[in-house]
């Protein structure tokens, strides 16, 4: 029986995976073209799987040298000698796996690994790639994965000059080299020039520069996820509704592989032990299994995190763009911005930056809200002391919580002063929600409302979803407009009930929480 799999290469005889037929053939059409180029996504985006495939469906045509930096250590890299014996020990693994090259090329392999005193250069090892080349029958083609294992590595650099130069002369005087060179990691090749060279050297200066752009989504469709789930229902028979379930969880992970295969092997491995299968394949189980995702410890956040305590500037620039709702033109040629979008952490969304995922948003704005709590915040430790109050039935009192906010927010900080800012009370109100929701309910910020102006808040309890439109009273006129748009806000939610919490300067207002019914909704607006 077939499983999901997140821990390594996923395999379509042994794990439930999204069809990547297609996308592996448009690769083709760039390794055809002989092309060279390279694959730069963020950790866990499938690149290893996409690049097997990819193996396997050029093998009928081309010979494939599938090989990957991942094994080479530090040492190897450390000297022009080291790096030449550590890759022919590449190309030796998969002689023994059955990749089949001529004997003399054998041989010259075996030369430059036993030599003392005559050690074994970069050029002289190209030399004998180019002999392989020119005496194959098909035409080869050489895969790297984990490139970034050369981070750093003046011999890299060396490496990919010596890929140009064979490569321009490969048009220019017809020498056989290699058809088609595919490099894939997260760190884009320039980054690593860029860390390699002095200062006075780095520039543009790229031994990298001839490599053909890669826009090939490699995101995973919501079809594609409908097609995973049907083979899944298949082998199961859980009655859940395969178009629901891959709309909704496409709808979290935008399509990352990683958290794609997290949700259904969580739902498969845990929540289906709790509630029936077909329970479980429901909204209320992929709830669950997204509320486990944001709690563990997993080598992809881990990755997130430690890029953002290893660049500060990119940290600041992802606070303000979640907590401050600062609206950033995307720029490619902007270093913040490029590198941010290189470790998945944003997209471009209508020449706008916007963060990757729903579930990546709600991990940042949890860690950013930590970094408060760890300041002992007083809103954190108010709903913290509050929060059995406010379940009433296995329902949260949304409307008591809205009351219990405002009294709370008016005991501490006083009345509203000019300079207070939409973010401020965001974050605050998040600071009061969280230890109400944490461990059994899930919140997120809809994007598309999140601005310096207003914010909705979306909240699941337990199958539940409340929207929670924030804002600054800004007159009537404004406030009607707010109401109508979180009506039809409500209407896209199948909901009823809506809420609404304004920060309002004005001095006569009539603070606390009043009922409002529009049309056949009701909505209960809060007024600080």
């Amino acid at each position: 029986m077939k499983a999901f799999n997140t821990s390594a290469v996923c395999i379509p005889e042994k794990h439930y995976m999204v069809d990547i037929s297609e996308r592996v053939k448009e690769i083709k059409k760039m390794v055809d073209a002989g092309k060279y180029f390279t694959i730069n996504r963020a950790r866990q985006y499938g690149k290893t799987t996409t690049l097997n495939a990819l193996s396997r469906y050029l093998m009928p045509e081309y010979e494939v040298l599938n090989l990957s930096f991942a094994a080479i250590g530090a040492a190897g890299f450390e000297t022009e000698e080291e790096f030449v014996r550590a890759f022919i020990r590449q190309i030796k693994r998969r002689i023994r796996t059955g990749f089949i090259i001529p004997d003399d090329i054998k041989e010259q392999f075996e030369d430059y690994m036993t030599r003392k005193a005559d050690k074994a250069k970069l050029d002289e090892m190209f030399d004998t790639l180019l002999d392989w080349c020119d005496e194959s029958d098909r035409k080869i083609v050489m895969i790297i994965d984990e490139v970034d294992s050369a981070t750093n590595n003046q011999v890299f650099l060396d490496f990919l000059a010596q890929l140009r130069d064979n490569y321009i002369n490969r048009d220019t005087m017809g020498i056989k080299t290699f058809h088609s060179v595919i490099l894939a990691g997260v760190t884009d090749i320039k980054h690593l020039k860029s860390k390699i060279r002095e200062e006075s050297e780095a520039k543009q200066n790229s031994p990298w520069n001839i490599a053909a752009d890669f826009d090939i989504d490699m995101s995973l469709s919501e079809e594609g996820i409908k097609g995973m789930l049907e083979e899944y229902e298949e082998d199961h028979h859980t009655g859940m509704d395969t178009a629901e379930m891959a709309k909704l969880i496409h709808d979290y992970t935008s399509g990352y592989p990683f958290l794609v295969s997290r949700i259904c092997e969580l739902i498969d491995t845990r929540i289906s032990q709790s509630m029936s299968l077909n329970e479980a394949w429901s909204g209320r189980g992929i709830d669950e299994a997204v509320k486990l995702i944001l709690s563990e410890k997993n080598t992809l956040f881990d990755s997130i995190t430690k890029n953002l305590n290893n660049y500060p500037e990119l940290k600041a620039s992802i606070r303000s763009v979640l907590m401050e709702g600062t609206r950033i033109s995307w720029n490619g040629d902007q270093k913040d911005i490029e590198e941010l979008q290189m470790y998945g952490l944003i997209k471009n969304d209508h020449n706008m930056v916007r963060i990757s995922n729903r579930i990546f948003e709600t991990r940042l704005y949890n860690l950013f809200l930590s970094d408060e709590e760890l300041k002992s915040n007083v809103f954190s430790r108010e709903g913290e002391l509050a929060k059995n109050q406010f379940v009433e039935d296995g329902k949260l009192n949304m409307r008591l919580i809205l009351e219990k906010f405002i009294v709370t927010y008016t005991d501490i900080c006083g009345p509203l002063v000019d300079r207070f800012k939409e973010k401020d009370g965001r974050e605050l109100f998040l600071l009061y929600l969280k230890p109400i929701i944490n461990g059994t309910g899930n919140y997120y910020i809809e994007a598309q409302t999140r601005d310096m102006t207003r914010t909705d808040v979306i909240v699941d309890y337990l199958g539940q979803q409340y929207i929670i439109e924030l804002k600054i009273w800004r007159g009537e006129r404004y406030n009607a407009d707010g109401e109508k748009q979180i009506r039809e806000y409500l209407d896209y939610w199948h909901l009823d009930t809506g809420y609404m919490l304004s920060f309002n300067f004005n001095k006569n207002k009539e603070q606390g929480v009043k009922r409002v019914e529009i049309d056949d909704k009701v909505l209960f607006e809060g007024t600080v």
